[in-house]
C-alpha cells in the first residue's frame, strides 16, 4: 500500500523542508515526491508539521498483574493518541520483568495490537531487591533495550557498580532512579517554603542529588553508559554538565511536568501533584528549560504513571506517586516551542532523533528514504480541551484533564498505517 502525505512541512533534528511524503509499505520512499503522485491513500498536510514518530524512553505500563491501572493495549492507544509510535515500558511490573520470558511477553503483547512498538526496560536486580543481579544477557537477547530498577534505586553502590559493567557486555546501558531513600524518608512533597506552609512531609532536592553524583562516578569507574531517569533540580543539571564536560558516557531525561509546573501547585492538596520526583520550585523549572535549550539534557520523557482513582483519591500521604503523560507530551512540549525556548528541529532532537540513538534504532527517529515510516502529523494551533473523552488510558490521574491544550497529533502513521486521527472538535 502506498500512502502520500502532501504539502507537509518536514521537521527533522537537523532541518526543515516542505515536501511530499511517499510511504511505500513500511518505509519512507520519497521525501520530495511529486503532489500528484499516485498512492491508495492521501492525506493533504497543508500547514501542518510532519515529525518522526516520537519515541518515549520512560514509561509504566503497568502490565503484566496491574492491569486494573494499564495494560499494553491501552497504554499503546494512549501513546499514539499522543504521536509517540514506540514506548520504553519500565520492569516495575507485577511479577517484575526481571526475565526474558516476561519481556517476550510484554513486546508478544504489542505486537498483538500492533500500533506501537514496545521496547522494554529489564530489571537490574531479580524482584528489583536491589541486591542480585538478573540475567541481562538473556533478556537483551529477548528484547529488552536497557535496564533500571525505576521506582526504587539502586542503594548498593557495588551492585550499581556490576550491574553497569554487566550491561555493558551487551551494548547496553544502565538507567538510574536516583533517590537516597535515607534523605526522602517518608516524604511526599519538595523540602521547601510550601512543604512548611502545607504541612507535608519534604524531600529534600539532595536526596535525587546525591544518588545522580554518585552514579555520575561509577559511569566515571566503569566507563558503562549510565543514564540518569526523571531530573528535576538546578543541582542535578550541575553535576550532568559537570560529567558530560569530563567526557563521561552519561545521559538524561526530563518530563514535561518538571519543565512545566512548580511544587506551588501543591498548596492545593491535589493528589494529582503528587510524583516522584516531586515538582520542585520555579528555579528548578527554570534550570530544566535551560538544560533543553542548551542541551544538556537528552530527551524528554514522560514517565507515564498510570493509577486507579481510588489510588489517588486518598489523603494526600497515602496517595500514590505519579500522573499519566502519553497524550500531553507533545502539547506540553510545544509550549517550549511556543515560547521561543527550543526550536521545532530541538523538540525532534529531544523526543525522536535522540531517544532512537539511545536506544539503538536506527531504523526510526527521521524522517528520511529508507527509514521506518513512522510519522506523526501536527497540528500546532489546534486547541482542546483534554478530558475523560479523549483519554485513552484505563486510568485519569493527569494534572491537565480539564485543561485547555494546545498542539495535537493529528494523524499518527506507524509502519505505514494510520493508527490514529484525531476526530473531536
Amino acid at each position: 500500500m502506498k500512502t502520500l502525505l502532501k504539502n507537509c512541512k518536514i521537521v527533522n533534528h537537523d532541518k526543515t523542508i516542505d515536501g511530499n511524503i511517499l510511504i511505500d509499505g513500511e518505509t519512507i520512499a520519497d521525501v520530495n515526491a511529486p503532489a500528484d503522485t499516485r498512492a491508495d491513500k492521501v492525506i493533504d498536510c497543508e500547514g501542518k508539521y510532519a515529525m518522526p514518530g516520537l519515541i518515549d524512553l520512560h514509561v509504566h505500563l503497568r502490565d503484566p498483574g496491574l492491569e486494573y491501572k494499564e495494560d499494553i493495549i491501552s497504554g499503546s492507544k494512549a501513546a499514539v493518541a499522543g504521536g509517540v509510535t514506540s514506548i520504553c515500558p519500565m520492569a516495575n511490573t507485577k511479577p517484575v520483568n526481571d526475565n526474558s520470558t516476561i519481556t517476550k511477553y510484554m513486546i508478544d503483547k504489542g505486537k498483538e495490537l500492533g500500533i506501537c512498538d514496545i521496547f522494554p526496560i529489564g530489571a537490574m536486580t531479580k524482584k528489583m531487591e536491589g541486591e542480585e543481579l538478573t540475567e541481562m544477557g538473556d533478556m537483551a537477547g529477548a528484547g529488552a533495550i536497557g535496564f533500571s530498577d525505576d521506582g526504587k534505586p539502586v542503594c548498593n553502590a557495588e551492585v550499581f557498580r556490576r550491574a553497569a559493567e554487566y550491561a555493558s557486555q551487551f551494548d547496553s546501558f544502565v538507567i538510574s532512579h536516583a533517590e537516597d531513600k535515607s534523605l526522602a524518608g517518608k516524604g511526599v512533597i519538595n523540602d521547601s517554603e510550601v512543604a512548611t506552609i502545607t504541612g507535608l512531609r519534604g524531600i529534600p532536592a539532595e536526596s535525587e542529588e546525591v544518588m545522580v553524583a554518585r552514579d555520575i562516578l561509577m559511569s566515571k569507574l566503569t566507563g558503562a553508559h549510565v543514564h540518569i531517569c526523571h531530573i528535576s533540580t538546578k543541582g542535578t543539571l550541575e553535576l550532568v554538565r559537570w560529567a558530560k564536560a569530563q567526557g563521561l558516557n552519561v545521559t538524561c531525561e526530563v518530563t514535561p511536568h518538571h519543565f512545566t509546573l512548580n511544587d506551588r501547585e501543591l498548596l492545593t492538596y491535589d493528589t494529582n501533584y503528587k510524583m516522584n520526583p516531586p515538582l520542585r520550585t520555579q528555579e528548578d523549572v527554570d534550570a530544566m528549560i535551560d538544560g533543553l535549550v542548551k542541551g544538556d539534557i537528552d530527551c524528554i520523557v514522560t514517565d507515564h504513571a498510570p493509577h486507579h482513582i481510588d489510588e489517588k483519591n486518598v489523603e494526600f500521604d497515602l496517595a500514590m506517586f505519579g500522573i499519566t503523560g502519553l497524550q500531553t507530551m507533545l502539547p506540553l512540549s510545544l509550549d517550549l516551542v511556543k515560547n521561543g525556548n527550543i526550536s521545532m528541529n530541538d523538540l525532534v532532537r529531544l523526543t525522536s532523533y535522540a531517544p532512537a540513538n539511545l536506544i539503538k534504532k536506527g531504523d526510526r527517529g527521521e524522517i528520511a528514504v529508507g527509514k521506518l515510516a513512522d510519522i506523526v502529523i501536527v497540528d500546532v494551533d489546534k486547541e482542546y480541551t483534554f478530558d475523560e473523552e479523549l483519554n485513552t488510558s484505563k486510568s485519569t490521574n493527569s494534572p491537565f484533564l480539564g485543561k485547555t491544550l494546545k498542539g495535537a497529533a493529528l494523524y499518527t502513521i506507524k509502519n505505514g498505517n494510520v493508527v490514529f486521527e484525531f476526530t473531536a472538535k
